[in-house]
């Protein structure tokens, strides 16, 4: 279906093409590339009728049509639910061992638009754009259909600062305002867009990768690597859980059933159902966050954790989720921009009901 999408009005920063034209040079010549997503939901492919119609697929299709003497692997590392401050985490494990050579990075509407989430967001870009394979990268701004909610201007400044191309689906959103093109024609739920969503958002993209390879002959050169924009706490974020940390434990279980992907994410972390078990982590940095499932079935355990013994700013979680889509991987941030030290987290459980439906599962500490 055309919808008379202008797509360049969806292109808020050219950026630096220095690294795309290079890799655009080399797969015409043929080699093996990685093209990799990381993302929540939408990358993730939820509400695409398969997997190869989600956008990510569909935008690594691009690549392989257009240099077909290449050989091309697709990693998805899309998330569902999930933020770019998880997403600085998780990073290396998820998308960078495979030493990508061209990344879309998409949380413009799992973040939140405020300096919180554009530190987030900066520390998972300068880890993707520095790490060992050099990809070349885009951010990729999501917004809601319904009501236009993201967090595009804070992931563009980024996008800026570092010469980054920065893509997004303003243009669609404004055709859904105008009333030329009808929200439930791409969307049922006003946030995840169907197949025909998904085609909109891959020829976003491909419509800018196209500009870029009708100018692939041009010279560019790649910029000095600027300083942080931000305070930059996040670049260095790692994730513990119990295949690389072994925490001090009283009443808490390691949960070992083998993890299959990704997205199977009540994995690798611990499990407690009785009214005072506790675990405890020490971990340094500056930074602290817990995640742990929130479960649509009810009643659920309540924990409180507590960073180095300070029991009157003890943070709450409580397992019971008020959504009905689904479990919910959880963070909890517990300490900001924090003195740098080894820190302790000792997380209990409070609350705990005989009739509790779920045990309360603690997936992992997070810290940077």
């Amino acid at each position: 279906m055309d919808f008379g999408i202008n797509f360049e009005e969806g292109i808020f920063n050219t950026g630096n093409l220095c690294r795309l034209k290079k890799l655009m040079k080399k797969a015409e010549n043929g080699g093996a590339f990685t093209i990799g997503f990381i993302g929540g939901s939408i990358t993730q492919g939820s509400l695409s009728s398969k997997p190869e119609t989600c956008y990510a697929y569909l935008v690594y299709k691009w690549w392989k049509g257009m240099f077909p003497k290449a050989d091309f692997k697709y990693i998805n590392a899309g998330i569902g639910a999930t933020s770019s401050q998880f997403g600085a985490a998780r990073a290396k494990s998820d998308l960078l061992k495979y030493s990508p050579d061209f990344v879309v990075a998409e949380f413009s509407v799992n973040d939140e638009n405020n300096d919180f989430f554009m530190e987030t967001y900066e520390g998972l870009i300068r880890k993707i754009y520095s790490s060992a394979s050099k990809p070349a990268v885009l951010i990729f701004n999501n917004m809601r259909y319904d009501n236009g909610v993201s967090a595009q201007e804070r992931h563009i400044k980024i996008g800026k600062h570092y010469g980054i191309p920065c893509i997004g689906i303003k243009p669609v959103v404004d055709k859904i305002r105008d009333g030329k093109i009808r929200i439930r024609d791409i969307t049922p739920d006003g946030l995840h867009p169907n197949d025909e969503g998904h085609r909109l958002l891959a020829e976003s993209i491909s419509h800018f990768l196209e500009k870029v390879y009708s100018s692939r002959n041009t010279d560019e050169s790649e910029p000095p690597y600027p300083a942080p924009l931000t305070a930059d706490m996040y670049e260095n974020a790692s994730r513990l859980q119990n295949y690389n940390y072994s925490p001090a434990a009283d009443g808490f279980k390691a949960d070992n059933v083998k993890q299959d992907n990704i997205t199977q994410v009540f994995r690798n972390g611990w499990t407690a159902c009785k009214k005072g078990a506790s675990v405890t982590f020490e971990a340094e940095g500056t930074e602290l966050a817990v995640q742990y499932r929130k479960s649509v079935k009810k009643p659920a355990p309540v924990a409180l954790a507590v960073v180095d013994g300070c029991a009157e700013h003890a943070v709450k979680l409580d397992a019971n989720f008020d959504e009905d889509w689904g479990d919910c991987l959880y963070m909890s941030t517990l300490l900001r921009h924090g003195e740098l030290k080894k820190h302790t987290v000792k997380v209990t459980l409070t609350d705990v009901d005989e009739n509790n439906a779920v045990p309360f599962y603690l997936a992992s500490l997070i810290f940077s």
